[in-house]
């Protein structure tokens, strides 16, 4: 499939556009790596906010984005992406920002703990409990409606916690999900694991390995929720989606399902695929125009979900 000529400009000027290496890297490397790449192609500089602070919630290392707009706003609770192995609050850094005004938003990015040191559940239990702070306290926040958004592993963990609420007769107001990691099962025949096994950055294997080493000694739990929101036994009642993937990402086909799966339980989705655009393209939104256009149109379509909804 024919990638985003600009996206792929980008990685060979770094390095990354190659076949996977034959010894595959230690996590030290991995999360090196990333934070490199990430931390290239930020916005330089960093896009303007009304503040932006680091604290802890719930005993977790968040960073709070504030608008410039006076209360009340909505308020996101953001989950950084990096296959549960790599990423923080510094390599989504430009992607809160840019949410952040975009949105008239307060962002509460949060900095979950990372497998394989903390397994499964603990990332997921990280960002529970941030998002059931929030909303506890959500007059200290944006004093407005409550939304989850995430990349890849954090749009997977988004899924997850919107499940969470929903069990709980805990209101959400909506979910922006890009490319999210939503199948962990061993039984995943998603034609895009085979069709973008290779060549477009991440590669299945990688995907393969982050979920190994994420599940730990809980291999059975990829078959169920949270793991795999995908494999939750209804989807009714979820709070509505935006939902973005691109052409030519092994978790492309996952993360239309989940949209499909959603609309068939009567559930309003945005529903997007992107020709071109490879997994990971939230970053990317300063070096490519096809990148730009998608990220606009998926906060666009959130904002209006936002505003759309009753106040909490």
């Amino acid at each position: 499939m024919a990638m985003d000529p600009e996206i792929a400009a980008l990685l060979a000027q770094y390095g990354v556009d190659g076949p996977p290496p034959d010894t595959a890297p230690t996590v030290e490397e991995m999360r090196a790596g990333n934070r490199m790449l990430s931390l290239a192609v930020a916005p330089n500089p960093p896009r303007p906010v009304g503040s932006v602070t680091d604290d802890r919630v719930a005993g977790v290392p968040v960073r709070i984005y504030r608008p410039e707009t006076p209360t009340p706003t909505p308020t996101v609770v953001f989950f950084h992406g990096g296959g549960y192995i790599v990423g923080d609050l510094d390599t989504h850094d430009g992607v809160c920002r840019r949410m952040c005004r975009d949105l008239g938003a307060i962002v509460v990015s949060v900095g979950y703990r990372l497998a394989p040191e903390f397994p499964f559940p603990a990332g997921f239990d990280d960002c529970v409990a941030v998002t059931s702070h929030v909303a506890e306290s959500l007059g200290e926040y944006g004093g407005g409606v409550l939304a989850v958004a995430g990349d890849s592993a954090g749009g997977g963990l988004a899924a997850a916690v919107a499940l969470a609420f929903r069990d709980e007769g805990r209101p959400l107001a909506a979910q922006l999900l890009a490319y999210p990691c939503v199948d962990m099962s061993s039984k995943n025949t998603h034609p895009s694991r085979t069709e973008n096994a290779t060549g477009y950055l991440l590669t299945t294997a990688e995907v393969e390995n982050d979920i190994r080493l994420y599940l730990g000694e809980q291999p059975a739990a990829a078959d169920f929720p949270p793991a795999s929101p995908l494999l939750a036994t209804s989807h009714e009642g979820l709070a509505p989606a935006v939902i973005g993937v691109g052409e030519c990402d092994p978790l492309r086909d996952e993360g239309l399902a989940y949209a499909d799966a959603l609309i068939a339980a009567a559930v309003p989705v945005r529903k997007h695929r992107y020709p071109g655009l490879i997994h990971g393209f939230l970053n990317f939104d300063t070096k490519s125009k096809a990148v730009d256009e998608a990220v606009t149109q998926m906060l666009t379509e959130f904002g209006e979900l936002l505003r759309s909804a009753a106040p909490l």
